[in-house]
């Protein structure tokens, strides 16, 4: 009895491949049969995420419960290996997602209070008052997708000229479509040049594979990733002009304040990472500081309507109906905050039974660097570009800067191929249900990849001489 335990305990926890890493403790575990168990775990984990438009299911959920039963597994599996690196290394991924999440709760709750200011609401009124033409408006909402991604996240940025773009096409269903595939494309590729316009790109920059002012190189190469379709669909689009709506929105007081205060915490976030050398998220934590200040400071201008002549109660946040910085906190997208949890701790214990290192060799080994950042864009139109991403970092391949710049290109407008591909298209599904759906975007998708290819053509022409540079 006692040798046939021995042997099954072999078998659970000895390696496929014994090749031990000698620096970290690691052992590759794939062939193990709770290496199996747990990649079984994350695929049907994330085979929910992707249905949750049918089965309406948070997509966080599957996630933060794979998680936890991956790290079981990898405590499990270690424990007569080496029971201390369990520990070290989950304290590692823990600390990778604090500082993300320290970052987007700042940025998700200056969307929220410059959205309770009416600022998007006023910019949407503004443009769908004008009278523009059809195909204006398929320019101008394309265009400020560009351009407001880069510091709002692409699916808020998404969502906001989306209902510019229903509000003016109405019932003109075939302008809806394209317009809203070309907000999409222009939120994802405006997103691809900035830290700030999309979670893989932070990754990227908190990493410190790219700095701050290289993300401007993809500048040229992500506007042509936009502009390909955009010139491709524009002739499909009338000229037509709709009537104009009277819709009269005003920024409510402190709103333009909030945006310059947005603007002074990039500044500190980036002067964090590059002058003091500290994480950025420690930077916008001090931005958060700022409105946490001037939250104050309008929290007593609107109650001061609605005040008697006695003295300002402030002992109760229910009593009055002012600006609350902690409710902005509270409508940040915890779903989505928890789905990035879920994420990187299962793409990390992945990696501890030794399957990212695998795919390492396989992709960037046998496939070459060109290759296998241009395979992850097109993986990143049907699996999220978040997890594709953090793999990547996670298996740091020896690569030049011209290929890391390649993969944060291919990562972020990637997604734009399909309408599930980024987080933009889905919201974007959501809002337009029914006009926008993922077989119309089919139909347009060869254009789209057309700007695919000939963004990635314009980066290796314009940065050649990057692809012989290596930092790492």
């Amino acid at each position: 009895m006692k040798s046939v335990l021995t042997m099954l305990f072999v078998l659970l926890t000895t390696p496929c491949f014994a090749n031990e890493e000698a620096a970290s403790g690691m052992v590759d575990l794939t062939g193990s049969v709770y290496g199996i168990i747990a990649l079984i775990t994350f695929i049907s984990a994330y085979a929910l995420v992707i249905m949750e438009e049918r089965i309406h299911l948070r997509k966080s959920k599957p996630v933060v419960l794979a998680a936890g039963i991956i790290w079981v597994l990898i405590a499990l599996a270690y424990r007569h290996i080496n029971p201390e690196l369990p520990e070290h290394a989950i304290r590692g991924n823990l600390v990778e997602y604090c500082e993300l999440l320290l970052f987007l709760l700042t940025a998700m709750t200056y969307i929220n209070a410059m959205e309770e200011r009416n600022v998007f609401q006023a910019l949407r009124c503004w443009l769908v008052s004008r009278g523009f033409s059809l195909r204006v408006i398929f320019w101008i909402t394309g265009l400020l997708a560009f351009l407001i991604s880069p510091l709002a996240d692409n699916m808020t940025t998404a969502l906001l000229m989306g209902a510019v773009v229903m509000a003016v096409g109405g019932s003109n269903q075939k302008f809806v479509v394209m317009a809203c595939i070309n907000v999409v494309v222009g939120a994802n590729a405006g997103g691809a040049f900035s830290p700030f316009g999309d979670i893989t790109t932070l990754m990227v920059w908190q990493k410190g594979m790219v700095t701050f002012v290289e993300f401007f190189d993809l500048f040229l190469p992500s506007l042509v990733n936009w502009l390909v379709p955009a010139l491709i669909m524009n002739f499909m689009i009338s000229k037509e002009k709709p009537s104009a709506l009277d819709d009269a929105v005003t920024i409510k007081f402190g709103g333009k304040r909030i945006i310059f205060l947005f603007m002074c915490t990039i500044v500190t976030a980036v002067s964090f990472h590059n002058y003091l050398e500290l994480p950025p998220a420690a930077g916008m934590m001090l931005g958060l500081g700022y409105l946490g200040f001037f939250s104050y400071y309008l929290k007593r201008h609107d109650n001061a309507d609605t005040m008697s002549d006695g003295p300002l109660d402030m002992t109760s946040e229910e009593d009055h109906h002012g600006f609350d910085l902690f409710r902005k906190i509270e409508r940040c997208e915890w779903d989505t905050l928890l789905f990035f949890y879920g994420v990187i701790m299962c793409v990390g214990g992945l990696g501890q039974f030794g399957y990212l290192i695998y795919a390492s060799k396989a992709m960037y080994t046998g496939l070459g660097s060109f290759n296998a950042n241009v395979l992850v864009g097109i993986l990143s139109a049907v699996v999220d570009n978040i997890p594709v991403m953090f793999a990547v970092l996670t298996m740091n391949p020896h690569m030049s800067h011209g290929d890391w710049l390649l993969v944060t290109l291919t990562a972020g407008v990637g997604g734009s191929l399909l309408s599930i591909g980024s987080a933009a298209g889905v919201a974007l599904m959501g809002s337009a249900r029914g006009i926008y759906t993922f077989g119309r975007h089919l139909v347009y998708m060869p254009a789209v990849a057309l700007g695919y290819a000939a963004s990635i053509a314009t980066h290796m022409v314009i940065n050649a001489d990057l692809f012989n540079v290596f930092k790492h």
